[in-house]
């Protein structure tokens, strides 16, 4: 079998023999009709748990729109003119709009990775602006103590609207929602307090009802007061497949239910060797992006087995606490005792790798430096087939592999799991 797995902005070629795959996991065939910008203007005309926007903006009000920054696939360039259309129809004009990217706690980014997201022709019309934590207004506490900080902009127009793509997230259980409010436009005191549950049993991917991290982004979304989302969902090639808007809650509910029958992927058993990618840029941007693909590959991988990580990490670990716990730790342990020992934003993610790391091997494939690829308890490679020669080696010839092509977005469950 061959089959080629995106790396940053290429791809590079995979051969096996038939007799090793258990299978290629890809989303399953969900009928849909309308895709892309059209399928964007049913859904603000059929918003879920709300009315249409004219029946919520009035003309004169401004606008804060949030949505995602440059380490996400959410296509914000198809969308913004369709959605600006429908703020015009409003009564709603360009100076009164107001486009946010939120930062959480990624980097700055540049006005020419600004404009590529917002699309040139909308940059040039409306205000853009990166959140700042320097610049936030204080809403509240969540009942779990999660200050409620965020930028100033958002919190004072009149009406907030908050776009986002919903994908699987390792312990929220699923972006997009009132996520582009919290960590989205938050403080970073703020998104550590929230990120502290993720060590709680129900903090992980597909689950929203008793996820305490989710319940305290939704929390925090009902005390800023979302007036409306919109929300999409998109295919292996990042193409919108299906649109949600409305309600921050019922239409991103209605998003993940829709998620689940496309990316949630059944496996009749768990693999030797699981292979896979992020999906390629920009989720693969660096290593903090890319363990999201690790987090779901372990749901595949049998103990003892080997994980091939595919992904660019052209900008290295992406995180300077996620660097430093990695720098400073001798063994993976080390950073599993750090993590009980102190919360904090960026090492919780250093920690996630470990807990991995204690049930496989991991082989990253990347563009990394190989001494920065062996301090995060990796094995470096250059290219995803010589990876996975040693991997067969070091699991015997007769091993079994299940491939992930696009990780970051499936969700491998094994069936007799789904039976319980």
């Amino acid at each position: 079998m061959k089959i080629r797995l995106n790396i940053g902005d290429t791809s590079q070629l995979l051969e096996m023999d038939d007799e090793n795959v258990l299978g290629v996991l890809h989303a399953n065939p969900v009928p849909h009709g309308r895709t892309g910008a059209e399928e964007v203007r049913y859904a603000l005309e059929h918003p879920i748990g709300t009315g249409r926007l004219n029946e919520i903006v009035q003309p004169g009000e401004t606008v804060a729109i949030i949505t995602s920054d440059i380490t996400r696939p959410m296509p914000t360039w198809e969308v913004m003119p369709v959605l600006l259309e429908e703020l015009h129809a409003c009564g709603i004009q360009d100076k009164d709009i107001t486009l946010i990217f939120a930062l959480g706690s990624h980097r700055k980014q540049t006005k020419e990775e600004q404009s590529k997201l917002a699309g040139e022709a909308v940059s040039q019309k409306i205000r853009c602006l990166d959140s700042d934590q320097d610049d936030v207004v204080h809403v509240g506490i969540t009942s779990r103590g999660t200050p409620v900080d965020l930028f100033r902009p958002a919190v004072e127009a009149d009406r907030l609207i908050c776009l986002g793509n919903i994908e699987y997230h390792y312990f929220a259980g699923y972006s997009g929602g009132a996520k582009a409010v919290m960590p989205g436009i938050s403080t970073w005191q703020a998104i550590q307090s929230n990120h502290r549950m993720m060590v709680r049993e129900e903090a992980h991917a597909g689950n929203l009802d008793t996820n305490p991290v989710r319940q305290d982004i939704e929390e925090a979304g009902k005390m800023t007061g979302i007036d409306f989302i919109l929300n999409v969902v998109l295919d292996e090639q990042h193409r919108i497949l299906r649109a949600f808007a409305g309600d921050a809650v019922q239409a991103h509910c209605e998003g993940c239910r829709y998620l689940d029958q496309l990316y949630q992927i059944p496996i009749a058993e768990k693999a030797d060797i699981v292979v896979v990618s992020q999906g390629g840029s920009p989720k693969d941007i660096n290593l903090y992006q890319t363990q999201k693909a690790l987090d779901n590959a372990a749901h595949a991988v049998k103990d003892s087995g080997t994980i091939i990580l595919v992904g660019s990490c052209r900008e290295g670990y992406g995180n300077p606490v996620f660097e430093e716990w990695l720098l400073e730790a001798e063994k993976p342990q080390d950073l599993i005792d750090h993590l009980n020992r102190e919360f904090r934003l960026g090492g919780h993610k250093a920690a996630a790798i470990a807990l991995v790391e204690q049930k496989a091997s991991i082989y990253l494939v990347s563009d990394m430096a190989p001494a920065m690829v062996r301090h995060a308890f990796m094995k470096p490679f250059d290219s995803v087939q010589s990876a996975f020669d040693a991997a067969l080696a070091e699991q015997g010839k007769q091993a079994k592999v299940l491939i992930m092509p696009y990780g970051g977005s499936t969700l491998p469950v094994l069936v007799s799991d789904q039976a319980e």
